[in-house]
């Protein structure tokens, strides 16, 4: 029988063991075990995968250290299963070693406090995290183990330059699909540390399922259906208990008000916020604060000391109605706030900008968009068109339920809530 290079390497280099909760044994080569080490990647043990989550739910207090471990552990039984196949047959050792460390780095840039920061003028993490593997130490420590710097950054940030290299664009697309790695860390992992059951998912199952489509896109064969239904199923189920739950969007948007309010006056600049962990972000908000005597940092303060304002008014986020799509913009939703703060104060409690916070979840997607491959070479058709009940109309009725607009207020009163009613319906 034929040896097959890659399934050698997969199952030969990988002997030193790491205990995780998650998946029990995640194997690291020797090479890996040091870059692990390092200081760019111990930095994650600082940052909270799911931020202010603990708030709801009190087990939620794993790092993006331990989901970057588990990200590289499905990585490589997805590429394992794959090169089992023979489906890898255009993939060179030294471009798997490349999507192995592009998957145990992909959050190296991360910001910290899950993603309070999301959406703010600041770079991409993912461009962060490749400058990053270009950098000394990960740039010498990616190529002793076996893979190029360049490749594995261009796989962590798709705006880099890939040429027409189809190991580049395959693995890109294998880190961030539909059955990617990430995904198949962060529901499990999630719903573990969280004490929900919604995200866990058959995983041995989904790599079974995987299989080589069209254009190197990894899609599932007809009875791998259910992994992809369950995938999805399952992030609408945790955007709806976990992520978008109203108790963590409220500190979540404290936090984004005040660093947005820094930025824009000069407070921060956004280098400032690079390369941070969480307690390196409160530390940093409460210096400057304590510098410049900066008020809008009681609102990141208060989330610290686990205060959270309370909802005035909970309703779906419409994008037909003009007053709702007018709030997308975190400028114009600022002057919102200011106004609908001094309509509140002109029939009741007094309320300053501060004291009053819109909370509007940024889009979210439920990719689906894999081929569904026929028994023995009989073609493909898009996930879409099988025999499913997520048609694109389920799938965005995702977003529309889960998707909300909040009005946040620290006193709230009857004043309050009639005038923010009135001004979004």
């Amino acid at each position: 029988m034929r040896s097959n290079p890659l399934v050698e390497r997969l199952a030969s280099d990988f002997t030193e063991p790491v205990r995780d909760p998650v998946w029990g044994s995640i194997y690291l080569s020797p090479a890996l075990e040091r870059l692990v080490a390092s200081p760019p990647f111990a930095k994650l043990s600082g940052v909270r995968q799911l931020g202010p989550a603990h708030f709801v739910y009190p087990g939620a207090t794993h790092t993006r250290y331990a989901h970057s471990l588990g990200v590289f552990h499905t990585a490589r039984r997805l590429a394992a299963a794959l090169a089992a196949r023979g489906s890898l047959g255009f993939v060179s050792a030294e471009g798997l070693s490349s999507f192995l460390v592009a998957a145990l780095c992909h959050d190296l840039g991360h910001f910290p406090f899950a993603h309070s920061l999301k959406e703010l003028p600041l770079a991409e993490h993912e461009a962060l995290g490749a400058r990053l593997l270009l950098e000394e130490p990960l740039r010498s420590l990616t190529g002793l183990a076996g893979a190029d710097p360049e490749a594995a950054a261009a796989i962590v940030d798709p705006a880099l330059p890939a040429g027409d290299s189809r190991e580049i664009a395959f693995f890109r697309g294998a880190l961030s699909g539909v059955l990617d790695p990430d995904k198949l860390d962060y529901l499990n992992r999630d719903a573990y540390f969280c004490g929900v059951p919604y995200g866990a998912q058959d995983t041995d199952y989904v790599l079974q399922r995987a299989e080589l489509g069209p254009g190197d896109r990894i899609g599932v064969g007809e009875k791998g259906l259910m992994s992809v239904e369950g995938l999805l199923f399952a992030k609408y189920l945790m955007y709806r208990a976990v992520y978008w739950h109203k108790g963590v969007r409220a500190p979540t948007a404290m936090v984004k008000k005040a660093v947005l309010l820094a930025l824009r006056d000069g407070v921060l600049k956004a280098e400032e916020l690079y390369g941070l962990d969480d307690a390196g972000f409160f530390g940093l908000l409460r210096s400057r604060a304590r510098e410049r005597g900066y008020p809008p940092f009681a609102l990141a303060e208060a989330v610290l000391q686990g205060q959270s304002y309370p909802v005035l008014l909970d309703l779906p986020f419409d994008g037909a109605d003009p007053r709702h799509r007018a709030l997308l913009g975190l400028e114009a939703r600022l002057g919102f706030e200011e106004e609908l703060a001094a309509r509140i104060s002109a029939r009741g409690p007094a309320l300053g900008p501060l004291d009053l916070i819109v909370d509007i979840p940024e889009p979210v997607s439920f990719e689906s968009d894999l081929p569904v491959l026929g028994e023995e070479g009989e073609g493909s058709l898009p996930f879409s068109e099988s025999s499913t009940v997520f048609s694109p109309a389920v799938v965005s009725g995702f977003t529309r339920v889960l998707r909300r607009i909040r009005v946040l207020a620290r006193l709230p009163s009857e004043a309050a809530v009639k005038a923010a009613r009135e001004a979004l319906g």
